[in-house]
C-alpha cells in the first residue's frame, strides 16, 4: 500500500507539472505574434528535432518546417493540441528531463521573471541592457527568458532546493542579480547546483571578485555587467518580451 500510494503521489506531482506546462505552450503559441517562431523554441526547448516531432505527431517534418518558417498559416488548435501531446509523450519517454526543470516561483527575491516567444542571440541581449561582458572569450547561448533576483534576500531566504526556483520555466534564461557588492556569492550558489543558465547579469555591481569571473568561465556562460537602473532594465526586458 506505501509503494502504490507513494506512486500515486509521484502520477500526480507528474500530471500537474505537465498539465502547467501544457497550458504554458498552448497559450504561448496562441498569442504569440508569430506561432511559427515559438514552435520552433519550444521544439528545441524540448532537444526535439524536426523528424521526432513530426513522427510522433503522425505528418510530414516539411509540414513541421514550414509552420516554423511561416510558410505555412498560423497553426489551428488542433494542431497545436498535437504538437504538444507529442512534446509531453517524447518527454516522458526520457524521464521527464525538461517538465522537470519548469518550478512554480512565488519568492519575495525574485523581483521579475518572463519568457520571451522566441529565442534572443546573447550578444543581442547584451547590447539592449547595455552590459559589458567581463569574460569575453566565452560563447553565449541563445537567451529565452530571464529572472531578476535580489542577491541578498536569495541567500538570507532560499534554501539550496529552493534555489532552483529562479529558473522558472527554462534554464536557457539570463539571471540578473542586484544588489551585487563582489559577485562571489552568486557564482558560487550557481556553480553548486547542476543546472546552468545561460548568462549571468550583474546590475550596478559595487565591484567584481576575479573569482567570479573565473568560476563564470568554468562553466562557459558569459558574465555581463551593466549600469542600467533597475526600472528602466524592467522596462526594456518587457518590451523585448513584447516584441517592440
Amino acid at each position: 500500500m506505501i509503494a502504490y500510494d507513494t506512486y500515486k503521489y509521484r502520477t500526480n506531482i507528474q500530471n500537474s507539472m505537465t498539465d502547467n506546462l501544457r497550458e504554458r505552450i498552448a497559450g504561448e503559441i496562441a498569442l504569440s505574434n508569430d506561432p511559427g517562431k515559438t514552435m520552433r523554441k519550444w521544439r528545441e526547448e524540448f532537444s526535439v528535432s524536426q523528424n521526432e516531432l513530426a513522427t510522433a505527431m503522425g505528418i510530414s517534418p516539411s509540414v513541421i518546417s514550414d509552420y516554423e518558417s511561416g510558410r505555412r498559416m498560423s497553426p489551428g488548435v488542433g494542431v497545436v493540441r498535437k504538437m504538444v501531446d507529442s512534446l509531453m509523450e517524447i518527454d516522458k519517454g526520457r524521464g521527464y528531463p525538461t517538465a522537470s526543470k519548469f518550478k512554480a516561483v512565488n519568492d519575495d527575491c525574485i523581483i521579475a521573471m518572463a519568457e520571451f516567444e522566441h529565442s534572443i542571440p546573447s550578444d543581442a541581449f547584451v547590447k539592449m541592457i547595455s552590459g559589458t561582458i567581463l569574460n569575453p572569450d566565452t560563447s553565449g547561448r541563445t537567451i529565452y527568458g530571464y529572472t531578476i533576483v535580489n542577491s541578498v534576500k536569495a541567500i538570507m531566504s532560499l534554501s539550496s532546493a529552493d534555489y532552483l526556483k529562479i529558473y522558472g520555466w527554462s534554464t536557457e534564461r539570463a539571471l540578473i542579480f542586484t544588489d551585487v557588492f563582489f559577485g562571489r556569492s552568486p557564482m558560487v550558489a550557481i556553480r553548486a547546483h547542476p543546472l546552468t543558465p545561460a548568462m549571468v547579469v550583474y546590475l550596478k555591481p559595487e565591484n567584481v571578485d576575479p573569482l567570479a569571473v573565473k568560476l563564470a568561465k568554468l562553466e562557459g556562460m558569459p558574465l555581463v555587467s551593466t549600469n542600467m537602473e533597475l526600472n528602466e532594465l524592467i522596462t526594456k526586458l518587457r518590451e523585448l518580451k513584447e516584441g517592440k
